[in-house]
């Protein structure tokens, strides 16, 4: 294993992960990440996986996972992971924030107040400044209540946040967010939890193509193809947490995971070819023997 090389500090920082594939594989995400990093406001990550941290047997086996994933970003849904009391099972002794950013998340807040006061305490335990928000509508769904989102979102804009922003696939929501501020959108593809894939690729396209700020993917990837779709799409990156926790081999589906993205990040840079109504050989027919 090659040392881990990182230059950060909780709240802000730039951190790029170096290691070996496991034997037998080939690793080729620097083949794009040297060259072509993702920034999110004003940092500078090699990863374009960001991973979450429920619904692991335990946390040995999350951390496992992040390690697999090649992520530098795990998301922390404040109201659910216990962060402060040393009596307790700790995240951070097993994922630690030396050597991941964390992204304190609101899940599980339905109401802006509620995902504003996460967020802020949230910021007095750990110094984090960049947040994910999410503000549900109901607990069927899990789709965002997105009145209450960007309510919240100017909110915490106000109180000097970074905010990355959970909302609906549609592209005037989507412009409005940035528009007051948040640094990067995160549309569904499905909902939360349901590993359906990407239901709405013609909106994500839309929403990529006009945004100037990072749009990832959050929700509904079930299997390294639907990361791959996210990104072959133009999305700048894809979040997920229950697609790795919930496979009957998390580790491997994490491995699978980092190279759909990077080989989709691939296929979006170097360009499709067009779809065609009939048959072109690849050979030429003329002059034929």
């Amino acid at each position: 294993m090659k040392p881990l090389s990182c230059a950060m500090a909780i709240g802000s920082k730039s951190c790029i992960l170096s290691e070996e594939a496991p034997e037998g594989e080939t690793d080729m995400t620097n083949e794009v990440t040297d060259t072509d990093p993702l920034t999110i406001a004003r940092r500078v990550f090699s990863s374009r996986l960001i991973i979450g941290t429920g619904k692991y047997k335990d946390y040995a086996e999350n951390a496992a996972a992040a390690e697999a994933s090649g992520a530098e970003i795990v998301t922390v849904a404040v109201r659910r992971v216990n962060l402060s009391d040393p009596s307790a099972p700790m995240l951070v002794d097993y994922v630690s924030p030396d050597k991941y950013t964390f992204l304190p998340n609101t899940a599980g807040c339905f109401t802006g107040e509620d995902a504003v006061r996460t967020l802020q305490l949230a910021r007095e335990a750990g110094g984090w400044s960049l947040v994910k928000l999410e503000v549900l509508g109901d607990e069927k769904t899990l789709y965002p209540n997105m009145r209450e989102t960007l309510r919240a979102a100017e909110l915490l804009i106000d109180d000097s946040f970074e905010v990355m922003v959970y909302c609906n696939d549609d592209p005037i929501m989507a412009r409005e967010l940035e528009d007051i501020g948040c640094c990067a959108i995160m549309p569904l593809g499905a909902p939360i939890g349901s590993g359906l894939g990407i239901q709405n690729p013609v909106n994500i396209r839309l929403i990529v193509e006009q945004a100037k700020v990072p749009v990832l993917v959050d929700a509904g990837v079930g299997t390294a193809s639907d990361a791959a779709v996210a990104m072959e799409l133009g999305c700048d990156g894809v979040l997920m947490n229950t697609a790795i926790a919930e496979a009957q081999d998390p580790l491997q589906m994490a491995r699978a995971m980092r190279h759909a993205v990077t080989a989709g990040r691939q296929a979006y840079l170097a360009g499709r070819m067009g779809k065609r109504l009939y048959a072109d050989p690849s050979s030429p027919l003329a002059g034929l023997i």
